[in-house]
């Protein structure tokens, strides 16, 4: 009786030959189940942080993709002591926010903890849970409470029907754009295909829309909602500190922290000074257009921070060529940057924001 002898390297040839791949654990890259636990790269405030300005955000950035729904209040947590500080949790890229519903106690210690409840698309939990500290600033803030941005804040661009730029723009963080597609997103050149974010050469950030894939629809949802929800707090706020300055007419003037109305529009023809600390905030309320001359500034003094600046616009934002603004523009129509404006804030428009080789930096 004979013998047939086939060597395994003999059936793998043949195997091959047929169509056939070998089988086991670990040579299937899709169906192998994903073992890796998910863990944190950076949180922040960074922990031990001092001086922590009181509307600040708490943030975890992972290494890889979590699932949104183990991001919760009860997974994300921030304490006083041994209190619970309410707020909102929100998650998109590979970054969970929670956003205190108030500003922060001055002169405190939080603490922060992400359990290991949170998990990643596959169902793995976090690595270890993560804690980390930080202390608030000393002094409390002068002004109106800040407005929250929730999850716009992500943003340093959020737009609902396009984003435009032409020239040689620069832009310092995250753009957004949703109900509207990408093709609203003109002059980017965006890197092909998008995923669940795209990048582009002037964007030192990514650039997300609302038919990018899952779950990048759902999260602009969200900050659109946000940001609406922002603009209706900042035009909402009542008992103003100063009702119909200059006629509409601030150029020139030092403004302190503090809110600000005007039926009408508001014009910086040349500057205007912002002068407060680093926790101070100002609202300005404008009933019509902020026109912002060519040429002009916004100059902050004092410690004041372009994050606690806050302007709600019912018209429309022009931003003039060659100006220097600062501050967080809440708009219900449209943002325009014009000709080599510089920005130092967010261009937060309920229609479009256009770029004309321009520069807009997050604050």
């Amino acid at each position: 009786m004979k013998h047939l002898v086939i060597s395994l390297a003999s059936v793998a040839l043949i195997a091959a030959a047929c169509g056939d791949t070998p089988t086991g654990p670990g040579t299937d890259p899709v169906t192998d189940p994903d073992i890796t636990a998910p863990t944190i790269l950076s949180v922040g405030p960074t922990d031990d942080g001092t001086d922590v300005v009181r509307n600040a955000s708490v943030t975890a950035v992972f290494s890889e993709a979590m699932a949104a729904a183990t991001l919760t209040a009860t997974t994300f947590l921030l304490r006083d002591g041994s209190a619970d500080v309410a707020g909102a949790v929100s998650y998109a890229g590979t970054t969970a926010t929670l956003v205190p519903d108030a500003a922060l106690a001055p002169n405190t210690v939080f603490t922060a903890t992400i359990s290991t409840a949170a998990t990643d698309t596959a169902g793995n939990p976090l690595a270890a849970a993560e804690t980390w500290s930080f202390t608030t600033v000393a002094t409390s803030a002068t002004g109106p409470m800040p407005v929250s941005l929730g999850t716009a804040g992500n943003y340093v661009i959020l737009a609902k029907s396009g984003v435009s730029t032409t020239g040689t723009t620069s832009v310092v963080g995250d753009v957004g754009l949703s109900p509207a597609a990408a093709t609203y997103l003109t002059g980017f050149a965006l890197s092909s295909p998008p995923t669940t974010f795209t990048t582009s050469a002037i964007v030192t950030g990514s650039v997300w829309a609302s038919d990018y894939d899952p779950s990048t629809p759902a999260d602009l949802t969200t900050a659109v909602l946000d940001m609406e929800a922002a603009y209706t707090d900042a035009a909402g706020r009542s008992l103003p500190d100063f009702t119909e300055l200059g006629a509409g007419d601030i150029d020139g003037l030092t403004l302190a922290p503090g809110l600000y109305k005007w039926g009408t529009g508001v014009s910086i023809p040349v500057a205007v000074t912002l002068d407060g600390g680093a926790n101070d905030v100002w609202i300005f309320q404008i009933a019509q257009d902020l026109t912002v001359g060519n040429g002009a500034i916004v100059t902050l003094s004092g410690g004041a921070q372009s994050r606690n600046v806050f302007w709600q616009v019912a018209g429309q934002a022009t931003l003039g060529t060659t100006s220097d603004f600062k501050g967080v523009i809440l708009s219900k129509t449209l943002i325009a940057l014009n000709t080599g404006a510089v920005m130092n804030g967010r261009a937060l428009a309920q229609t479009a924001v256009t770029l004309n080789a321009t520069a807009i930096t997050k604050p």
